[in-house]
Protein backbone atom coordinates (compact mmCIF):
# COMPACT_ATOMS: atom_id res chain seq x y z
CA UNK A 1 0.00 0.00 0.00
CA UNK A 2 1.34 3.43 -0.85
CA UNK A 3 1.93 5.39 2.66
CA UNK A 4 2.14 8.85 1.80
CA UNK A 5 5.55 11.02 2.85
CA UNK A 6 3.27 13.47 4.88
CA UNK A 7 1.57 10.71 6.48
CA UNK A 8 4.67 9.07 7.30
CA UNK A 9 6.33 12.73 8.85
CA UNK A 10 2.63 13.54 10.81
CA UNK A 11 3.56 9.90 12.55
CA UNK A 12 6.99 10.78 13.56
CA UNK A 13 6.32 13.08 16.02
CA UNK A 14 4.06 11.83 18.37
CA UNK A 15 4.94 8.19 18.11
CA UNK A 16 4.54 7.43 21.69
CA UNK A 17 1.49 8.77 22.48
CA UNK A 18 -0.37 7.19 19.64
CA UNK A 19 1.44 4.03 20.91
CA UNK A 20 -0.23 4.69 24.23
CA UNK A 21 -3.70 5.48 23.21
CA UNK A 22 -5.06 2.20 21.65
CA UNK A 23 -8.20 2.27 20.04
CA UNK A 24 -8.65 6.20 20.37
CA UNK A 25 -5.82 7.26 18.54
CA UNK A 26 -6.24 4.45 16.01
CA UNK A 27 -9.57 5.50 15.14
CA UNK A 28 -8.99 9.43 15.29
CA UNK A 29 -5.34 8.91 12.80
CA UNK A 30 -7.84 7.56 10.28
CA UNK A 31 -10.37 10.19 10.19
CA UNK A 32 -7.65 12.45 10.00
CA UNK A 33 -5.94 10.78 7.16
CA UNK A 34 -9.69 10.86 5.74
CA UNK A 35 -10.30 14.39 5.97
CA UNK A 36 -7.00 15.12 4.49
CA UNK A 37 -7.92 12.99 1.93
CA UNK A 38 -10.70 14.89 0.98
CA UNK A 39 -9.13 18.27 0.56
CA UNK A 40 -6.52 16.46 -1.41
CA UNK A 41 -9.08 15.41 -4.16
CA UNK A 42 -11.50 18.62 -3.76
CA UNK A 43 -8.16 20.87 -4.00
CA UNK A 44 -4.86 21.78 -5.55
CA UNK A 45 -1.53 20.40 -4.81
CA UNK A 46 0.83 23.74 -3.92
CA UNK A 47 2.78 22.44 -6.87
CA UNK A 48 -0.08 22.95 -9.07
CA UNK A 49 -0.99 26.36 -7.56
CA UNK A 50 2.42 27.52 -8.52
CA UNK A 51 2.04 26.71 -11.58
CA UNK A 52 -0.82 29.10 -12.12
CA UNK A 53 -2.89 27.16 -14.60
CA UNK A 54 -6.24 26.65 -13.07
CA UNK A 55 -7.99 25.07 -16.10
CA UNK A 56 -5.39 22.31 -16.43
CA UNK A 57 -5.65 21.64 -12.92
CA UNK A 58 -9.53 21.59 -12.51
CA UNK A 59 -8.98 19.13 -15.67
CA UNK A 60 -6.42 16.97 -13.34
CA UNK A 61 -8.93 16.89 -10.16
CA UNK A 62 -12.18 15.72 -13.10
CA UNK A 63 -10.01 13.24 -14.30
CA UNK A 64 -8.74 11.76 -10.55
CA UNK A 65 -12.53 12.23 -9.38
CA UNK A 66 -14.08 10.36 -12.62
CA UNK A 67 -10.97 7.22 -12.23
CA UNK A 68 -12.50 6.47 -8.69
CA UNK A 69 -16.07 7.20 -9.79
CA UNK A 70 -15.48 4.75 -12.67
CA UNK A 71 -13.78 2.04 -10.04
CA UNK A 72 -15.74 -1.40 -8.77
CA UNK A 73 -16.21 -3.36 -6.37
CA UNK A 74 -12.67 -5.40 -6.19
CA UNK A 75 -10.86 -2.23 -7.65
CA UNK A 76 -8.14 -0.69 -5.24
CA UNK A 77 -4.63 0.64 -5.87
CA UNK A 78 -2.67 -2.18 -4.22
CA UNK A 79 -1.64 -4.84 -5.74
CA UNK A 80 -1.48 -9.16 -4.61
CA UNK A 81 1.76 -8.43 -4.07
CA UNK A 82 1.51 -5.04 -1.81
CA UNK A 83 -0.61 -6.87 0.03
CA UNK A 84 1.79 -9.33 0.67
CA UNK A 85 4.06 -6.92 2.01
CA UNK A 86 1.52 -5.33 4.57
CA UNK A 87 0.94 -8.48 5.79
CA UNK A 88 4.32 -9.58 6.50
CA UNK A 89 4.82 -5.75 8.18
CA UNK A 90 1.57 -6.51 10.55
CA UNK A 91 2.35 -10.30 11.08
CA UNK A 92 -1.12 -10.65 12.45
CA UNK A 93 -1.73 -13.12 10.86
CA UNK A 94 0.73 -15.25 12.58
CA UNK A 95 -0.06 -14.22 15.82
CA UNK A 96 -2.70 -17.05 17.76
CA UNK A 97 -4.37 -14.67 19.48
CA UNK A 98 -4.63 -11.03 18.04
CA UNK A 99 -2.77 -7.77 19.40
CA UNK A 100 -4.65 -5.29 21.49
CA UNK A 101 -4.05 -1.69 20.47
CA UNK A 102 -1.67 -0.96 22.78
CA UNK A 103 1.06 -3.78 21.72
CA UNK A 104 1.03 -2.32 17.92
CA UNK A 105 4.41 -1.07 16.77
CA UNK A 106 4.59 2.79 14.98
CA UNK A 107 5.20 0.59 11.69
CA UNK A 108 1.98 -1.17 12.21
CA UNK A 109 -0.40 1.63 13.26
CA UNK A 110 0.45 3.57 10.64
CA UNK A 111 -0.62 0.98 8.12
CA UNK A 112 -3.82 0.00 9.79
CA UNK A 113 -4.15 3.85 10.02
CA UNK A 114 -3.79 4.62 6.15
CA UNK A 115 -6.17 4.26 3.47
CA UNK A 116 -5.55 3.78 0.04
CA UNK A 117 -5.75 6.41 -3.10
CA UNK A 118 -9.70 4.61 -3.54
CA UNK A 119 -10.18 5.52 -0.13
CA UNK A 120 -10.09 2.11 1.25
CA UNK A 121 -8.77 0.97 4.45
CA UNK A 122 -6.43 -2.12 5.38
CA UNK A 123 -9.87 -4.15 5.89
CA UNK A 124 -10.88 -3.02 2.84
CA UNK A 125 -8.68 -4.42 1.28
CA UNK A 126 -8.23 -7.46 3.17
CA UNK A 127 -12.05 -8.30 1.71
CA UNK A 128 -11.18 -7.28 -1.60
CA UNK A 129 -7.90 -9.74 -1.71
CA UNK A 130 -10.06 -12.13 0.44
CA UNK A 131 -7.31 -12.11 3.07
CA UNK A 132 -10.22 -13.94 5.29
CA UNK A 133 -7.84 -14.93 8.50
CA UNK A 134 -6.00 -10.96 8.17
CA UNK A 135 -9.56 -9.80 7.69
CA UNK A 136 -10.95 -11.32 10.57
CA UNK A 137 -7.87 -10.22 13.00
CA UNK A 138 -8.67 -6.46 11.73
CA UNK A 139 -12.29 -6.86 12.94
CA UNK A 140 -11.39 -7.96 16.45
CA UNK A 141 -8.42 -4.87 16.34
CA UNK A 142 -10.70 -1.93 15.08
CA UNK A 143 -13.51 0.02 16.85
CA UNK A 144 -17.28 0.11 15.31
CA UNK A 145 -16.14 3.90 13.87
CA UNK A 146 -13.38 2.49 11.67
CA UNK A 147 -14.85 -0.13 10.89
CA UNK A 148 -17.87 1.73 9.15
CA UNK A 149 -15.38 3.85 7.38
CA UNK A 150 -16.44 4.04 3.49
CA UNK A 151 -14.32 4.07 0.42
CA UNK A 152 -14.46 6.86 -2.62
CA UNK A 153 -17.77 4.45 -3.70
CA UNK A 154 -19.41 4.38 -0.17
CA UNK A 155 -18.50 0.93 0.14
CA UNK A 156 -18.43 0.03 4.14
CA UNK A 157 -15.85 -3.04 4.30
CA UNK A 158 -19.58 -4.80 5.03
CA UNK A 159 -20.49 -3.46 1.09
CA UNK A 160 -17.48 -5.44 0.09
CA UNK A 161 -17.78 -8.62 2.28
CA UNK A 162 -21.08 -9.17 0.94
CA UNK A 163 -20.08 -8.75 -2.59
CA UNK A 164 -17.48 -10.87 -2.30
CA UNK A 165 -19.70 -13.58 -0.77
CA UNK A 166 -17.58 -13.85 2.56
CA UNK A 167 -20.19 -14.99 4.73
CA UNK A 168 -18.10 -15.52 7.83
CA UNK A 169 -16.54 -11.85 7.41
CA UNK A 170 -19.93 -10.58 7.08
CA UNK A 171 -20.61 -12.84 9.92
CA UNK A 172 -17.96 -11.07 12.19
CA UNK A 173 -18.86 -7.65 11.21
CA UNK A 174 -22.50 -8.22 11.82
CA UNK A 175 -20.93 -9.30 15.55
CA UNK A 176 -19.33 -6.31 16.11
CA UNK A 177 -21.93 -4.17 15.44
CA UNK A 178 -20.83 -2.72 12.11
CA UNK A 179 -23.88 -0.20 10.44
CA UNK A 180 -26.33 -2.42 8.46
CA UNK A 181 -27.89 1.17 6.97
CA UNK A 182 -25.15 3.01 5.43
CA UNK A 183 -25.46 3.39 1.80
CA UNK A 184 -23.28 2.66 -1.51
CA UNK A 185 -23.00 5.35 -4.25
CA UNK A 186 -25.90 3.54 -5.76
CA UNK A 187 -27.96 4.11 -2.34
CA UNK A 188 -27.39 0.16 -1.45
CA UNK A 189 -27.54 -1.34 2.01
CA UNK A 190 -25.17 -4.50 1.89
CA UNK A 191 -28.84 -6.44 2.53
CA UNK A 192 -29.35 -4.46 -0.97
CA UNK A 193 -25.84 -6.14 -2.08
CA UNK A 194 -26.83 -9.49 -0.55
CA UNK A 195 -30.32 -9.59 -2.91
CA UNK A 196 -28.99 -8.09 -6.13
CA UNK A 197 -26.56 -11.21 -5.76
CA UNK A 198 -28.65 -13.83 -4.46
CA UNK A 199 -26.24 -14.85 -1.45
CA UNK A 200 -28.74 -16.64 0.68
CA UNK A 201 -26.32 -17.35 3.57
CA UNK A 202 -24.81 -13.53 3.67
CA UNK A 203 -28.96 -12.23 4.06
CA UNK A 204 -29.24 -14.72 6.89
CA UNK A 205 -26.20 -13.12 8.73
CA UNK A 206 -26.93 -10.03 7.94
CA UNK A 207 -30.83 -10.36 9.16
CA UNK A 208 -29.92 -11.91 11.91
CA UNK A 209 -30.12 -8.37 14.09
CA UNK A 210 -33.26 -8.13 16.35
CA UNK A 211 -36.54 -6.79 14.67
CA UNK A 212 -36.23 -3.36 16.06
CA UNK A 213 -32.77 -2.63 14.52
CA UNK A 214 -33.69 -4.82 11.47
CA UNK A 215 -36.76 -2.72 10.38
CA UNK A 216 -35.83 0.10 9.37
CA UNK A 217 -32.90 -1.64 7.17
CA UNK A 218 -36.25 -3.62 4.98
CA UNK A 219 -37.59 -0.12 4.51
CA UNK A 220 -34.67 1.79 2.84
CA UNK A 221 -34.84 2.47 -0.64
CA UNK A 222 -31.58 2.44 -3.08
CA UNK A 223 -31.65 5.51 -5.20
CA UNK A 224 -34.12 3.73 -7.52
CA UNK A 225 -36.40 3.55 -5.07
CA UNK A 226 -35.95 -0.17 -4.40
CA UNK A 227 -36.13 -1.68 -0.90
CA UNK A 228 -34.77 -4.94 -0.48
CA UNK A 229 -38.19 -6.84 -1.39
CA UNK A 230 -38.57 -5.36 -4.82
CA UNK A 231 -34.56 -6.37 -5.11
CA UNK A 232 -35.04 -9.71 -4.47
CA UNK A 233 -38.15 -9.70 -6.73
CA UNK A 234 -36.20 -8.58 -9.72
CA UNK A 235 -33.69 -11.49 -9.18
CA UNK A 236 -36.83 -13.62 -8.78
CA UNK A 237 -34.82 -15.50 -6.05
CA UNK A 238 -38.32 -17.44 -3.70
CA UNK A 239 -35.64 -18.26 -1.46
CA UNK A 240 -34.36 -14.27 -0.38
CA UNK A 241 -38.19 -13.35 -0.50
CA UNK A 242 -39.24 -15.64 1.80
CA UNK A 243 -36.67 -15.19 4.27
CA UNK A 244 -37.27 -11.29 4.11
CA UNK A 245 -41.34 -12.11 4.73
CA UNK A 246 -39.88 -14.05 8.16
CA UNK A 247 -38.37 -10.85 9.17
CA UNK A 248 -41.42 -9.41 8.14
CA UNK A 249 -40.30 -7.12 5.11
CA UNK A 250 -43.40 -5.07 3.42
CA UNK A 251 -44.45 -7.00 0.64
CA UNK A 252 -46.59 -4.39 -0.44
CA UNK A 253 -44.04 -2.09 -0.27
CA UNK A 254 -44.05 0.56 -3.02
CA UNK A 255 -40.94 1.49 -4.91
CA UNK A 256 -40.09 5.05 -4.83
CA UNK A 257 -40.80 6.35 -8.62
CA UNK A 258 -43.55 5.06 -9.79
CA UNK A 259 -45.37 3.06 -6.87
CA UNK A 260 -44.84 -0.60 -7.73
CA UNK A 261 -44.76 -2.98 -5.31
CA UNK A 262 -43.31 -6.65 -5.49
CA UNK A 263 -46.31 -7.98 -7.35
CA UNK A 264 -46.34 -5.61 -9.93
CA UNK A 265 -42.72 -6.06 -10.46
CA UNK A 266 -43.85 -10.03 -10.61
CA UNK A 267 -46.56 -9.60 -13.43
CA UNK A 268 -43.62 -7.67 -15.44
CA UNK A 269 -41.39 -10.23 -15.57
CA UNK A 270 -44.23 -12.73 -16.75
CA UNK A 271 -43.31 -14.76 -13.97
CA UNK A 272 -46.81 -16.84 -12.76
CA UNK A 273 -45.27 -18.93 -10.65
CA UNK A 274 -43.67 -15.82 -8.77
CA UNK A 275 -47.04 -14.27 -9.10
CA UNK A 276 -48.16 -16.72 -7.01
CA UNK A 277 -46.00 -17.14 -4.40
CA UNK A 278 -46.33 -13.36 -3.79
CA UNK A 279 -50.19 -13.78 -3.40
CA UNK A 280 -49.79 -16.90 -0.96
CA UNK A 281 -47.45 -14.46 0.58
CA UNK A 282 -50.56 -12.04 1.11
CA UNK A 283 -49.19 -9.40 -1.51
CA UNK A 284 -52.50 -7.03 -2.15
CA UNK A 285 -53.89 -8.07 -5.71
CA UNK A 286 -55.31 -4.44 -5.77
CA UNK A 287 -52.51 -2.49 -5.42
CA UNK A 288 -52.03 0.96 -6.80
CA UNK A 289 -49.36 2.26 -8.90
CA UNK A 290 -49.17 6.49 -8.72
CA UNK A 291 -50.96 6.73 -11.78
CA UNK A 292 -52.90 3.99 -10.62
CA UNK A 293 -52.79 1.01 -12.43
CA UNK A 294 -53.29 -2.40 -10.58
CA UNK A 295 -51.59 -5.58 -11.29
CA UNK A 296 -54.30 -6.69 -13.36
CA UNK A 297 -54.25 -3.66 -15.70
CA UNK A 298 -50.32 -4.61 -16.21
CA UNK A 299 -51.11 -7.73 -16.78
CA UNK A 300 -53.70 -7.50 -19.14
CA UNK A 301 -51.65 -4.73 -21.19
CA UNK A 302 -48.91 -6.72 -21.66
CA UNK A 303 -51.37 -9.63 -23.19
CA UNK A 304 -50.31 -12.01 -20.59
CA UNK A 305 -53.70 -14.32 -19.93
CA UNK A 306 -52.29 -17.09 -17.52
CA UNK A 307 -51.59 -14.22 -15.03
CA UNK A 308 -54.64 -11.88 -15.40
CA UNK A 309 -56.80 -15.09 -15.34
CA UNK A 310 -54.49 -16.06 -11.56
CA UNK A 311 -55.13 -12.43 -10.59
CA UNK A 312 -58.74 -12.64 -11.48
CA UNK A 313 -58.87 -15.98 -9.34
CA UNK A 314 -57.12 -14.39 -6.41
CA UNK A 315 -59.89 -11.86 -6.42
CA UNK A 316 -58.61 -8.99 -8.29
CA UNK A 317 -61.29 -6.17 -8.63
CA UNK A 318 -61.94 -6.03 -12.45
CA UNK A 319 -63.78 -2.29 -12.15
CA UNK A 320 -60.48 0.04 -10.74
CA UNK A 321 -59.83 2.75 -13.18
CA UNK A 322 -56.28 4.18 -13.72
CA UNK A 323 -55.82 8.08 -13.71
CA UNK A 324 -56.68 7.80 -17.45
CA UNK A 325 -60.05 6.49 -16.69
CA UNK A 326 -59.70 3.04 -17.98
CA UNK A 327 -60.58 -0.51 -16.32
CA UNK A 328 -57.97 -3.37 -16.99
CA UNK A 329 -60.54 -4.67 -19.98
CA UNK A 330 -59.81 -1.50 -21.86
CA UNK A 331 -56.62 -2.46 -22.14
CA UNK A 332 -57.23 -5.92 -23.39
CA UNK A 333 -56.65 -4.68 -27.22
CA UNK A 334 -59.09 -7.06 -28.56
CA UNK A 335 -57.43 -10.41 -26.75
CA UNK A 336 -60.19 -12.77 -26.57
CA UNK A 337 -58.32 -15.17 -23.98
CA UNK A 338 -58.09 -11.80 -21.85
CA UNK A 339 -61.75 -11.05 -22.82
CA UNK A 340 -63.36 -13.57 -21.79
CA UNK A 341 -62.22 -12.72 -18.04
CA UNK A 342 -64.64 -9.78 -17.76
CA UNK A 343 -68.03 -9.72 -17.91
CA UNK A 344 -70.89 -8.03 -20.62
CA UNK A 345 -67.60 -7.43 -22.56
CA UNK A 346 -70.19 -7.46 -25.77
CA UNK A 347 -72.35 -4.33 -24.33
CA UNK A 348 -70.07 -0.94 -25.70
CA UNK A 349 -71.51 2.37 -24.86
CA UNK A 350 -69.78 4.73 -27.39
CA UNK A 351 -67.33 2.63 -27.96
CA UNK A 352 -66.48 1.59 -24.57
CA UNK A 353 -67.45 -1.26 -23.13
CA UNK A 354 -70.12 -1.38 -20.28
CA UNK A 355 -68.54 -3.97 -17.13
CA UNK A 356 -70.91 -2.47 -14.78
CA UNK A 357 -74.45 -2.63 -16.42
Amino acid sequence: MDIREDRKKEADDPSEEICDSGFDSVSDSLRSINQEDNRNIKKESPKEADDGDKKDNDNKVDSITEDRLDSSYGSSSITSENLSEILQICKITEEKHPKKPEGLSQQEIEVLTSISDDGDTILHLAVIHEEQHFALHLISLYPKDVLDMQNDLYQTPLHLATYLNQPVVVQALVEKKACLELQDQDGNTPLHVACAQGYLECANELTRENESLLSNVLKMQNWRGMTCMHVATLQGNYQLIELLMRKKANINAQEGTSGKTPLHLGVELHDQSLVSLLLKMGANVDMVMYNGCTPLHLAVGRQDASIANLLCQSGADKLLRNLEGETAQDLADGNDDILALFPFDDIQISGRSVVNF
